[in-house]
């Protein structure tokens, strides 16, 4: 079976958070990225798996969000891929999710990258960690989803 693609304009989609996680709302948010970045960004070779934003004095960052060097631009003007990068949102955004996430069990993910006319945009989630027992209930549903579809499907060919 051939891997899933994000959506058209979507660069990169964090699947494994709406794997780990249960997303309660969504933000969008500007990123600040470099020349070389947003080069990188627009090629699609951005990896946002494992990473995460965090507030810190009324500003967000986004940590651990992978991007690739950019290979034309040479060894001078690259940028470092795992850097912390600031995203921009309004204060009563910032301010809002700040207090969401001081509640218990929730954090904040990117759940994808994607471009709004020249920006780059970061979807960002407030999300509640999954147990493993809710993630076998996701799998079940999905399963047996798939099994009603498929029966449905076979009667309309009958």
């Amino acid at each position: 079976m051939a891997p899933k693609q994000p959506p058209p304009g979507v660069v990169a989609d964090n699947r494994k958070a709406r794997h780990d996680y249960d997303i309660e709302e969504t933000f969008e948010a500007g990123i600040v990225l470099s020349g070389s970045e947003i080069k990188s960004v627009r090629a699609g070779r951005i990896n946002l798996r494992g990473s995460y934003a965090r507030v810190y004095q009324d500003e967000i960052f986004l940590y651990d969000a992978h991007i690739s060097p950019y290979e034309q631009s040479g060894t001078y003007f690259n940028h470092e891929p795992t850097r912390p990068r600031k995203l921009l949102l309004h204060r009563r955004e910032i301010n809002r999710i700040d207090g969401l996430i001081r509640q218990k069990g929730l954090t904040l993910v990117p759940t994808k990258v994607y471009f709004k006319g020249r920006r780059a945009k970061v979807e960002l989630g407030i999300a509640r960690g999954k147990k493993l027992y809710d993630k076998r209930e996701d799998i079940a549903k999905r399963e047996s989803q798939r099994d009603i579809e498929r029966v449905m499907k076979s009667r309309r060919h009958d």
